[in-house]
């Protein structure tokens, strides 16, 4: 690791300096001079495998990342599901928590905070659990009871808050200054994607790095999307694949969708979007800070960013989960929608290699389980 760099102006920062956003309040990127790495010398099964192109932190691990890829088929077309169900705390949100507690931690925090919709504040719990520092965790209240419940089991500070993510957020800012809190919010420190970009490392080598044709997404605040991107860059960089990427498929729910919204009027920035609602939790994300960043990246690699309704996603998650054995959550039952939406308009073809992201496990979605019964 070399520096930061802001993924928009490109002012350069030090590495070793504990940093939220680029002065002109933008995302931070990660720089490496990245060595000539020889990928079959890669050991372990967790996300640290890939440890020689990530910050050198020193880390503790709950044993995140290294999940499976498994296949399936839809009406003869043949897709993989991606199950981050398996990772500590139930989801994908462990990667890039891992990594960005400890490198937190490395560099003099003491107490961590963040918004959350649900998954990202029970990683948070349970990393600064792990590393032995505070975590608070500010959550809309009708966040999925599971969800509090985890954070609260692992010792963290809950306050809960009539709105939205980006209430949530607003709450944490006006209180980080005073109390002394590094803000670990989505894209507003530099190392959660670090973490969620292993995802992009374990696809690759998982194909035997040759990359799908097609990757499904559901997208909240975007990290692990923008993530692996990024490490398909670095591993070309490297000479571990070619120059050929993955169509990138962003999906949002019909009831909140900035970044689909923003792709279909041509728009490289999205908006607030309005009176935003949707029963998967983790797509309530009205606006995020790193939608410029997706738009280009969902352009370059020829995708697409689509919606689905609470409805269908709901049923795709009853679908999802019963054909294949995976503990499907409803934005991995949105991903799955989506997937058969493309293909009956023709935009997903037989013999292209689909990958759909479970990012967590169906377990703490009572609520929703509850309101769509199979």
């Amino acid at each position: 690791m070399i520096g930061l760099t802001c993924f928009s102006c490109a002012k350069h920062y030090p590495a070793t300096e504990l940093i939220n956003l680029c002065e002109c309040g933008k995302p931070l990127r990660v720089d490496y001079d990245l060595p000539a790495l020889d990928r079959s010398k890669l050991t372990g099964l967790d996300m640290w495998r890939y440890r020689d192109v990530l910050p050198a932190s020193t880390h503790k691990t709950l044993g995140e990342g290294g999940t499976p890829l498994i296949r399936s088929d839809r009406n003869g077309v043949e897709f993989y599901v991606k199950d981050e169900a398996v990772n500590p705390t139930g989801s994908f949100k462990a990667r890039g928590m891992a990594l960005a507690v400890a490198m937190a931690v490395k560099l003099g925090a003491t107490k961590l905070a963040v918004p959350s919709a649900g998954n990202a504040g029970g990683a948070l719990a349970a990393y600064a659990a792990l590393h032995g520092v505070e975590a608070h965790i500010f959550m809309p209240r009708d966040v999925p009871e599971a969800n509090r419940m985890e954070c609260e089991l692992l010792g963290a500070h809950v306050t809960l808050i009539d709105g939205l993510l980006h209430d949530c957020a607003k709450a944490l800012g006006e209180r980080k200054e005073h109390e002394g809190w590094f803000d670990l919010s989505t894209l507003k420190e530099p190392y959660r994607v670090e973490g969620k970009k292993t995802m992009g490392y374990e696809l690759a080598e998982q194909f035997d790095w040759n990359l799908p044709d097609v990757v499904i997404y559901p997208t909240g605040g975007g990290t692990g999307l923008i993530g692996m991107g990024k490490a398909f860059d670095e591993m070309e960089r490297m000479g571990w694949i070619g120059a050929k990427r993955p169509r990138m498929v962003s999906v949002q729910a019909a009831g909140c969708a900035p970044i689909a919204t923003a792709f279909s009027q041509g728009r490289s920035d999205s908006d607030l979007y309005p009176n935003a609602s949707t029963i998967a939790s983790g797509l309530r994300v009205a606006r995020a800070i790193g939608d410029f960043i997706m738009l280009d990246l969902i352009r370059k690699t020829g995708g697409t960013a689509v919606t689905v309704t609470d409805e269908a996603l709901m049923k795709a998650t009853y679908g999802l989960a019963a054909s294949t054995g995976i503990s499907v959550c409803p934005e991995g039952g949105a991903c799955y929608a989506a997937f058969q939406d493309l293909v009956a308009a023709g935009q997903i073809k037989e013999g292209e290699r689909v990958v759909i992201f479970n990012t967590g496990t169906g377990l703490k979605y009572r609520e929703a389980f509850t309101r769509y019964p199979a």
